[in-house]
This record gives structure tokens, sequence and C-alpha cells, in this order.
């Protein structure tokens, strides 16, 4: 089927200064997609060429509405000052106004039938798009809201399939402690897990933290671009998964268990995430501040060991329901369910 796919962010690895959690499994999931068989528009700009000049060999149709079997969207939502502004406007992005275009055209028009992947649980609970035959709401979440499906951030097989536990134990990370991402509605939880544990470890954490003041013990080393934040967990031992309440309700849990796992960087998860049970190992859950101090102490001890070695195995096991086919498999039930003939247009 043609799939005219809309996204605000990047494929390649983007620029530093820009928000964008999709940089790890957006580009294997659309190669997923056309290795089995689909054609891909994308319908937003091309901000990997814009922005970063990297030239990447898929087709864009920024401004146009070429003839699709089916929309798919990553879900957008006002963010006022941005992209609720006035187009002319300093600083303002076109995201929202394009994905309102696409609406108009593709779905309330010619009933084109639509995906929307609510990655960031920003679609209301009264959105009528949510009642609409013709349109499948899927979130990244194990427990989705009612009428959802469970479409999970993707890991690439090969990454998944490639990962050699022993070698990532056995390497040296002076970090104890290490947080990649950016602060937005996760104040309560770093004051909570992290905060308290930076004052014991060596640690450092990277992304837009715009607001630092309460944690001046804490090392914050700003915006990183995509590669160096991922070296970071190379060189930590342990990293905390800290989730919106919106994300925990529903044991949405974010690209960056993998990217962390993945990487050696063993992840505690706070057990009050729904599900925290299915992401780590019993070992790797914590309650409090203080008991991430004593898990991290811990791990250091373990470090390099059997031990240590068996932690990271169970934790790339438990990635299991990311892997990028399954995920696939969900989005091509979906779509032929709407599209049955794939020609729809």
């Amino acid at each position: 089927m043609r799939i005219g796919y809309s996204f605000w962010g990047f494929l390649g690895p983007g620029i530093t200064d820009t928000p964008d959690g999709g940089r790890s499994h957006r580009r294997p999931f659309v190669d997923a997609l056309i290795a089995d068989g689909h054609e891909i528009v994308f319908l937003q700009a091309d901000r990997d060429r814009a922005e970063a000049g990297d030239i990447l060999d898929y087709s864009f149709a920024p401004d146009d509405f070429p003839e699709i079997d089916v929309l798919f969207l990553e879900w957008r939502w006002p963010i006022p000052g941005r992209n609720t502004t006035d187009c002319a406007s300093p600083g303002h992005t076109c995201d929202l106004h394009r994905q309102n275009t696409l609406l108009h055209h593709y779905t309330a028009s010619r009933r084109t039938p639509m995906v929307i992947w609510d990655k960031d649980r920003r679609l209301t609970a009264d959105s009528p798009w949510r009642h609409d035959p013709g349109v499948a709401v899927c979130e990244a979440a194990l427990s989705p809201s009612p009428g959802a499906t469970s479409l999970l951030f993707p890991v690439a097989d090969e990454w998944l399939d490639n990962t050699t536990p022993e070698a990532l134990a056995r390497t040296n990370r002076p970090l104890s402690l290490a947080y990649v991402g950016n602060q937005y509605d996760r104040d309560d939880t770093f004051d909570h897990y992290f905060a308290p544990a930076a004052v014991h470890v060596p640690h450092a954490v990277v992304g837009k933290w715009h607001n630092t003041t309460r944690w001046p013990h804490v090392t914050f080393l700003g915006r990183h671009g995509f590669h160096d934040a991922m070296r970071l967990y190379g060189r930590a031992l342990a990293t905390v998964l800290l989730l919106p309440r919106r994300y925990a309700r529903a044991g949405q849990m974010t690209q960056r268990i993998f990217e962390a796992v993945l990487s050696g960087c063993l992840p505690l998860c706070p057990a009050d995430i729904r599900h925290a049970q299915r992401f780590v190992p019993p070992p790797l859950l914590v309650r409090t501040g203080s008991d991430v101090v004593h898990t991290l102490h811990r791990l250091r001890t373990e470090a390099g060991t059997d031990t240590h070695i068996q932690l990271l195995a169970d934790c790339v096991s438990r990635l299991e329901p990311f892997r990028l086919s399954r995920q696939v498999k969900v989005l091509n039930g979906l779509v032929n369910t709407l599209a049955p003939a794939g020609g729809v247009r």
C-alpha cells in the first residue's frame, strides 16, 4: 500500500538543538515497512535536508496531497508559542497546521483510512477520532486507552539480536549513573530518584533542562547530538527510567530503555510504573532515591562478573515486546483492516 506518513522530526541523527525521541527507531520502522512492500511518502517538511544537511533517499511531499491508501500520523498537539502562532512568527513550526490540512483533505473530505500513533499521549479522551470507524488509534503503551491498539516504540531486530551482554558487561564504565533525555514533566521523578543518588556517585545528565537551580549538585551537560548522547550510555553503569505520570500510568516505556540496555547501561525502573516488572528484572526495581544509591553500589561491586552479564542478558530478553518485526505486524494488521484492498485513495 501507499502510506502517507506525517511526523515532525528526523530520520537521521538530526541537529542537537531540537527534541525528537524518534531518532533511534523511526528510520528502522520506515525501512521495515518499505521492505514489507509498502510505499512511503512523507507529508511533513524534510527536516533532515533543511536543518541537518542530510540528504536521504526517501520521498517527501510537504506541500502537496499525493494519492495514498492510508494516512499515518505521529500525532501532533498544540504547543503555545510554537505551533499555534502565525506561520510568519519567529520560532513558529508548521507541524500542527500541516497536520490539520492533512486531516481535512484526506480524512474529513475523502474518508481515507487513518492510523494515529499518539506517541506522546496527547490525543484527548473525547477526541472524535477515537470513535471514527475509519481511524485506528495507537499508543506506545502496554495498557493503552480503551479502544486504542498497543504499538510500541520499535527496536531493530538486528540491534537486538547482535547485542552481546558479555562484551557490554566488561566495558569500562567510569560513570555510575547517567540520564539522557529532556526535562519535560519529569521534575518530580528526577527529584525522587536521580537527584538523591547524584550526591553519592559519578554521574551526568544530557538533554534540555531549562530550570536546574534546585539541583546544584547535579552535573548537567546540556544538549548533545544523538550519537554523543548514545555514547554516554556506553560510559555509564546504569540509568533511571524517568517517565511523566501520563506515561507511567499506562505502562508506556520510552525508547530510552532499549537505547540504554543495548549500550550495556542497566535500567533502574521505578516500581510504581505500571508493568515495571515486565520492563526490568527484580534487582533493578527501585522505590526511593536510597534504593537507587544502594542498587548502584551493589552493581558496581558486581561489574564485569557473571552476575552482571546475566542481569544484562535478562534486560535484553525483556526488550522482546519492542522488537521491530512485531510492531510492523501490528501496523500491517491495522492497515489491512482499514484498507484491505489497498485501493482506497
